[in-house]
């Protein structure tokens, strides 16, 4: 059973990516600072359908210098690590002349810095186990922009170069890296809207609607399988034709 690390695996999109990589059958480690309500539902559900494993293990992203002895940990615990999908972010909006610098820091500092390192601690296993699956989530903002979302948008922005040049280094080790680009998708990052809003967004897209948080999960389990053993270095985009 592969094992697949998924941060910010307690709520909004890593809560779904976690569920449906358990219900394929893959041992999932959902990390995230706290465990919520909804995930210890999930949990219980996958013990009672016994296919995959859910385990929830407790870190806080921002304490980079903790990232290597955590790595080690989950590697001595569970053994290989196949998948690492690097979910966890904060969606903090605000306009840049008034953004408090600290917010600012806050910002790059988990939605960068943190999967990078995590990225370096976990790929450094999978270049000996000579196979691994990377997914990092970026976002539509990363290339279309949006109002009060510039340093949110520079971190998705950092997001796909990071894909690229990382697919380049280890893809002759057998390893994958590539990034997704949801649209406006109903979770946290999206109840700042309004329902007028919404409206508008979805009436831009081709389909005329927002995507949902199991798409995203959907895409997250056809890159770890079988059909995405060739597919690296890419953005695919989740967002309904927003961007059609």
């Amino acid at each position: 059973m592969h094992n697949v690390v998924v941060t910010g695996g307690s709520r909004g999109i890593g809560l779904a990516i976690a569920r449906r990589l358990a219900a394929a059958g893959y041992n999932v480690i959902a990390v995230a600072r706290r465990e919520s309500e909804e995930l210890r539902e999930v949990s219980h559900g996958v013990v009672q359908q016994g296919r995959g494993g859910l385990h929830f293990r407790a870190f806080d992203l921002s304490a980079t210098d903790a990232i290597p002895v955590f790595v080690k940990g989950l590697r001595d615990e569970f053994g290989a690590i196949y998948g690492l999908v690097n979910n966890a972010g904060i969606g903090s909006e605000g306009l840049l002349a008034t953004m408090h610098n600290t917010d600012i820091e806050a910002l790059v500092r988990l939605n960068v810095l943190s999967p990078v390192i995590l990225t370096k601690y976990v790929v450094r296993h999978m270049m000996a186990d000579g196979a691994g699956r990377i997914i990092n989530m970026s976002s539509i903002i990363a290339s279309t922009g949006y109002n009060g979302l510039s340093v949110y948008g520079a971190t998705k922005a950092a997001a796909t170069g990071f894909t690229r040049s990382l697919a380049r280094e280890v893809g002759k080790l057998g390893i994958t890296v590539n990034a997704i680009a949801p649209g406006f998708i109903d979770t946290e990052l999206t109840q700042t809207l309004s329902d007028d809003q919404r409206k508008r967004i979805a009436g831009r897209s081709a389909l005329r609607r927002l995507p949902d948080t199991d798409d995203v999960a959907r895409m997250v389990e056809y890159l770890l399988g079988d059909g995405g053993r060739n597919i690296t270095g890419s953005v695919l985009t989740i967002d309904a034709g927003n961007t059609a």
